[in-house]
Parts: structure tokens; sequence; C-alpha cells
């Protein structure tokens, strides 16, 4: 035990195998116990490293339904409800001290405004979901009639669905998808699905789907109306909705500046042509 505390010092994460690996070769020729009896020693003073959460995988693209382009690949909005960008994620929910499942969260973010305009909590992959999620967004417009709006996600059964492509295209919201499972096709949602978990949420163990939901519903409410963001000038998303415009980061957003660069050019040498046609045709 002496041995199993003074290597925990050093490395308090270390699993039982590695540890046992270790103690015999320490204890070569002092009789070490087998594998076994040392894995119960550690059981028995309750120095089991708790394993790694299982991630349960939320996007499944097998589906055959209709699959949409990716629209947004050198789109930067200038206002709020011009893209909304949805990803769902998930957070365990503890039976006991060894046993979990999980709930799945449904989020919509404006890419403007950073704000978390619609979101829902679910105990499964079911797409009632992510319809919910988006009938929350849908209800904070006034003039639905005259969306310029794009929607961004991941080519899931959930957002690739009948009942979800029937909502967007109700109110005329263009359907744009990531052509692949690389994260960078849909950074925004990677980030506040880490923001939400591993930031608001932080250190918080649930035992029921009812906690998370009190849990989240504050947490909305605090990113919302009370955090500061640096992709928008430090103004809480709620300030940031009533901007238009460029919105000052605090950060360098290379892939921005390659959009704007692309840009540039186009436009130098749409005017150039127009030029020429000109001198040729006065």
């Amino acid at each position: 035990m002496s041995y199993i505390f003074e290597i925990r010092r050093k490395d308090p994460g270390l699993g039982g195998i590695k540890l046992w690996h270790m103690y015999k070769r320490s204890f070569t020729g002092n009789k070490p116990m087998g594998r076994d009896r040392f894995e119960a020693l550690i059981d028995r003073y309750g120095l089991k490293v708790r394993k790694r959460l299982r991630k349960p995988r939320t996007t499944d693209s097998r589906h055959g339904l209709p699959v949409y382009p990716n629209l947004i690949k050198e789109f930067i909005p200038t206002a709020p409800n011009q893209l909304w960008v949805s990803d769902i994620t998930y957070i365990p929910i503890w039976l006991n001290e060894t046993q979990y499942s999980f709930c799945y969260l449904s989020m919509i973010l404006d890419a403007y405004t950073e704000e978390i305009v619609g979101w829902a909590i679910g105990p499964t992959l079911d797409t009632e979901y992510p319809i919910r999620a988006l009938q929350m967004a849908l209800e904070r417009i006034k003039d639905k009639d005259n969306l310029s709006l794009i929607h961004h996600s991941d080519r899931g059964l959930q957002y690739a669905s009948v009942r979800y492509v029937e909502l967007l295209q109700k109110y005329g919201i263009r359907i744009s998808m990531t052509e692949d499972g690389n994260p960078k096709e849909n950074p925004q949602a990677e980030r506040i699905n880490n923001t939400m978990k591993n930031e608001l949420l932080k250190g918080m163990r649930f035992t029921s789907l009812a906690e998370v939901i009190e849990a989240v519903a504050p947490a909305v409410t605090f990113y919302n109306e009370e955090r500061p963001h640096m992709s928008i000038d430090m103004m809480t998303p709620k300030e940031a909705a009533a901007c238009t415009g460029e919105l000052k980061k605090h950060w360098t957003s290379y892939r921005e500046m390659h959009i704007k660069e692309k840009q540039k050019k186009t436009f130098i040498g749409n005017a150039r042509e127009n030029i020429t046609f000109l001198l040729h045709n006065p």
C-alpha cells in the first residue's frame, strides 16, 4: 500500500495494470503478488481510477436521406439571423458510482451574435429534440416571412430527416451541411458544445434528466446575457444581437482572413475586366 500511495502521488491517474507492472519490477525477488490479488487490493481500498466515459456517437450519416452542400465555406455573416449552426452533444447521467447513461443536448447558435437561440434536451437521439430546439429558435423571430437565413449542421440523421428539412423549408431557410466528419466544417457548434460542458457545467454531476435541464436553462441565460465573448468585441450575445456589420474579434480568425483576401482578389479581378471592357467598347 505504501508503494501504491507513493506512485499515485507522482501520477494520480495511473491505471491499475500499469501500476501492477511497476510494482512487479520494483519487487522482483520479493515474491510480488499476482495481478488479480493486486487489483483486489486496489479495489478494497477504493483506489481505482475511474475509467474514462465511453463517448456515444451522436452523428449517424449512414441514412440514405438527401443531404445538402456546404454553403458557408466562404460566408461571413454581418447581422443576426443570417447563419445558424447546430449540433448535438452528450451529457452523462450517473445511475450510481460506476454506472451511467447519457442524455443529449441539441443547440442552435447564431453565428453572428454567438447567441444560443434554441436548445432542447432529450433522453435519446430522436429527431424530436433537435426539432424542439429549432422551434425555440424560430419563435424568437417576429417576421418569419422575410428570412434570409442559412441553417448549417452535420449530415446526421436528425438534420436530414423529413420533419426537420420540411420545417426549414417552410420558412425558406437554406440548408447547409458539412461534407465530411471534419469538425472544422462546423467549428462554432463544436466550440459551444465545449463551452457548455467544460465551462458552464464544469464539475457538475447529474443523476437525472431533470437535473440536467435545471442546470442548462440558467447556463444558457448566463451565456447569452452576461458572459462577454472575444469573438464579438467582448460584448454579450444579447448585446451583439442589436448590432450589424463586422464585429471586432479579440483573436485572429484565419478562416475569415482567407475569405476576405479571396473576395478582395475576386473584386479586383472583376473591376479589371469591367475596365478592359469599357476601354474596348467606348
